[in-house]
């Protein structure tokens, strides 16, 4: 099965189908979505507007960054804690 990417305003536009009186059923099918997607969606995006959304994708990017950079840190920590170990 071909593996769809929705950006966050079509994601926000489907729940908000769904808020006017759609059924979840009709609007899954309609989209192409499982009916699990869409609720993992409505946690995730629930109450968000737009604006919201893209600032979640930001921060969300910006914390992997910063996750990687520790790791990074941590790595050469552990080099040089090795080598200066090693110097007996």
């Amino acid at each position: 099965m071909r593996k769809r990417r929705f950006r966050e305003e079509q994601i926000i536009g489907i729940l908000r189908e769904v808020e006017a009186g759609a059924t979840i059923r009709e609007v899954c099918r309609r989209h192409g979505i499982a009916e699990t997607t869409y609720y993992r969606w409505r946690a995730k995006y629930g109450d968000m507007d737009v604006n919201e959304a893209r600032r979640l994708k930001q921060v969300e990017e910006e914390n992997v960054r910063l996750k990687r950079i520790v790791a990074d840190q941590a790595l050469n920590l552990q080099i040089l804690k090795d080598l200066l170990g090693n110097r007996s």
